[in-house]
Formats: C-alpha cells, sequence, structure tokens
C-alpha cells in the first residue's frame, strides 16, 4: 500500500508556521507574480511551481482547511474538523490508543501507534456500547460509537469528476487619452487555455493503466500525529486504474494558446475601470462553462487636459490686467475630433492665480450614465509680465502708488 508524503505548505510558500493570513497572502502574490504561466510561457517548471504554491495558499489561506493542516500535517477535503481537532489531542476515548490490545503495531523507537483500520470489524458499531475488534478484548467501552468517531473523517464519498468552470483572467490595457474619452477600438494579444483539439478536454486516451499513487491498490495512508489512516486513493478514486493520459496536453485537458484580441471602449472609461468579457477566460473541463476576461483600463495622460472622474481639469494663463479688469478669454475644451475644441470664459474682475472657475457640461460624457456630462474646471494662472521699458516701469510704479495695500498684511496677521 503507498504512503501519500506530507507537503509542507508553510515552505513552499517560504513562510513561518505562525505567519499571519496578511503573511500568507503577500508571500503567495509575490510567488504568483514570479511563476504565473503568463509570465512563463511554455515554462513546464514554472507551471508546475505554480500549481504548488496556489495549492499551498488555498489551504493556508483558509482558517478551517489550515487548522486541519496544523493538526494533521496534511489536508483532504475527507477530513471532519471536529474528528481532526479529536486525533491531534492524541486519539479517542481518552487514551490516544497508546499501546494496550488495538494498537495495530507501536514503533519501537518512537513507541507511537501507525493505527492501520483495516483489521477492525465496524458491523458491531452501531450503537455506544461496548463492542470487540476480531482477536481482540476492548476490555471496556469506547464510551461511544467507534463508527461515529471514525466516520466524520473518512465517510464522505470521494468527489465525483463533473464540469470544471475554468479560471478567470486579468490583464492591463493601455488606453489612449482621447479613446477613454471618446470611446473606441483597443486591442492586445492574450495567452488562455483552450480545451486540447487531442483529446477534447477528457485528459486521456486509450485503455487504462495501473495507478502509479497507490499501485494498483485503491488505497494510499496518511499520517496524522501518531495515527496512520488507510484513505481512498485521492488520484484513482479507489479503483487501483488511472487512464492513460494525453500526450498533446500531458493530461490536464487544456492547452496554451496566444491569440489576438479586439475589444470596444466605451466613451467615457475611466483609469483603473474593470471591463467583463463573458467566457473569454480560461475553457472549462468536462463541458465546464468557460471563465471571464477582465481587462483593467490604464488610461494615458494629455499635456494640456487632466482628468478627474468625469471633470476635465485645465490651467490657463491670464495677464494682470485681465485679471484685474476681468475679460472674455478663449479656453480649450475636449469637443471637436483632434481635441482643438474653445470656447469663451469670463475672468471676473480681481481674479487671483489659482482660483477655479467651472464650464458646466465641458467635461467627459458619463460611461454609467446616458447624457450626462462632466464639467470643465479652469485653473487660472496669472502671469507677470517682464518689464524692460522705462515707460511701462513708470506706470506699474504709478499703479503702485494709487493702489498702496500690502497683501502680505493678512499673512503677518496670523504669525
Amino acid at each position: 500500500m503507498a504512503t501519500t508524503q506530507t507537503k509542507d505548505y508553510y515552505g513552499t510558500l517560504g513562510v513561518k508556521k505562525t505567519a499571519t493570513a496578511e503573511e500568507v497572502r503577500k508571500a503567495f502574490r509575490k510567488l504568483a507574480r514570479k511563476y504565473h504561466p503568463d509570465v512563463n510561457p511554455g515554462d513546464k517548471k514554472a507551471e508546475e511551481k505554480f500549481k504548488e504554491i496556489s495549492e499551498a495558499n488555498d489551504v493556508l489561506s483558509d482558517e478551517k482547511k489550515r487548522k486541519i493542516y496544523d493538526q494533521l500535517g496534511f489536508y483532504s477535503d475527507n477530513i471532519d474538523p471536529a474528528a481532526a481537532e479529536a486525533a491531534a489531542r492524541g486519539g479517542y476515548g481518552g487514551g490516544g490508543f497508546r499501546g494496550g490490545p488495538y494498537a495495530a503495531g507501536a514503533d519501537a523507537a518512537t513507541g507511537e501507534v501507525p493505527f492501520d483500520f483495516g483489521g477492525f470489524d465496524f458491523s458491531g458499531f452501531q450503537g455506544g456500547g461496548t463492542t470487540r475488534a476480531r482477536g481482540a478484548d476492548t476490555g471496556g467501552g469506547f464510551g461511544g460509537s467507534f463508527r461515529d468517531i471514525f466516520s466524520g473523517m473518512f465517510s464522505r464519498e470521494q468527489k465525483q469528476r463533473g464540469p470544471q468552470p475554468g479560471t478567470d483572467l486579468e490583464y492591463q490595457v493601455n488606453v489612449d487619452f482621447w479613446s477613454a474619452v471618446r470611446g473606441g477600438v483597443a486591442r492586445l494579444e492574450i495567452q488562455r487555455q483552450e480545451t486540447c483539439p487531442a483529446c477534447k478536454g477528457k485528459t486521456s486516451y486509450g485503455g487504462s493503466m495501473e495507478c502509479p499513487e497507490c499501485h494498483g491498490t485503491g488505497q494510499v495512508t496518511q499520517m496524522g500525529g501518531r495515527m496512520k489512516f488507510n484513505i481512498q486513493c485521492p488520484r484513482c478514486g479507489g479503483t487501483g486504474k488511472v487512464q492513460n493520459a494525453c500526450a498533446h496536453c500531458n493530461g490536464d485537458g487544456l492547452v496554451t494558446k496566444r491569440e489576438p484580441l479586439e475589444f470596444r471602449i466605451k466613451a467615457g472609461t475611466r483609469d483603473g475601470q474593470r471591463i467583463r468579457l463573458a467566457g473569454k477566460g480560461n475553457a472549462g473541463l468536462d463541458g465546464g462553462a468557460a471563465g471571464d476576461l477582465y481587462l483593467i483600463i490604464k488610461v494615458g495622460t494629455h499635456p494640456v487636459f487632466a482628468r478627474v472622474g468625469d471633470d476635465i481639469h485645465v490651467t490657463v494663463p491670464v495677464t494682470v490686467a485681465e485679471a484685474a479688469l476681468g475679460a472674455k478669454i478663449e479656453v480649450p475644451t475636449i469637443d471637436t475630433h483632434d481635441g482643438g475644441g474653445r470656447t469663451q470664459l469670463k475672468i471676473p474682475p480681481g481674479t487671483q492665480t489659482g482660483q477655479k472657475l467651472r464650464l458646466r457640461e465641458k467635461g467627459v460624457p458619463s460611461a454609467a450614465r446616458e447624457g450626462v456630462r462632466g464639467d470643465e474646471i479652469v485653473e487660472v494662472k496669472i502671469v507677470v509680465p517682464k518689464v524692460q521699458d522705462e515707460r511701462s516701469k513708470e506706470i506699474l510704479r504709478e499703479l503702485a502708488k494709487l493702489n498702496p495695500e500690502d497683501p502680505r498684511t493678512e499673512m503677518f496677521k496670523e504669525v
């Protein structure tokens, strides 16, 4: 009978056993970025490593699964949490089954009892009374049904193969400023898993062969503390036979393929927005639905316009005279196809640098609300002229005499 290998999930992720959930998550994300199939196309070792860290993360990131793993040293969906906790406390019935007539053979070096329940007759364990194992005197009751104690751990049937949905994919897409504002078409190349054309996703072909995991016995052995459990082989489902793996996809049922993708960008699409393309993710198995493709939009910048939500921000220089006396000036907008739109803006008298003026509905069309547009926010920047001729200097001196107020007065009041 084969013995399954205990997997060191903590070592796989490179974290301590005392690691917090956040430390586990960070370790997985770091390794996932390094070994993800999209980053290492065609690299089978990287693909296997990604599967290992994904399996480790699946167990250690789940509080219940991690508790079972810490208690028994391994994890299986067939293990009941309550039974695992009882086993971790040293056995059942308070004695831990250490030595005594029920031992299937204690280890001479450690004194530990590797239990194999294959020699017990469970037919008599229907109630809570005293019961006997074959050829052994119980010498007293267990204080409960032996079947009840262990049925929770291994009574669940092996999960049947059925349709398995494909996994989702996520890509970042760089979109230029104008395409995001007005809409357009974006193109990129993605790498996704498709159904293997050789085996049609069945993962195998031809006849069966002896299961290499259990060597044809249909059972494997797992150690849980001082106890040894015989469980149904997870690879062959207890049949002792496995199908010949498809050589084209190595038994995965899926093959990796790169393909171009073209999709439409809706007018008003924002930076960081997620676009979902249903069914464009990895293919499923055994008739399972394909996953989805999520595109994360990264919008480019513009030398004049800055976008905040659906509003457009622009800084416009004005002269001292325009700011002091007030004026009507032209400011750029995002209207017209080439972005060369203009509109009139009234500068109120006495406008200061940094003051913001609003142009209603001159912003970006909303992608979420039909017929709604953002505003354009114009920030005034007063430009001081470079005075070189004596006449201009004389005028400015006269202006200073006529307006002697000190602009720093209020500041010094606060000091």
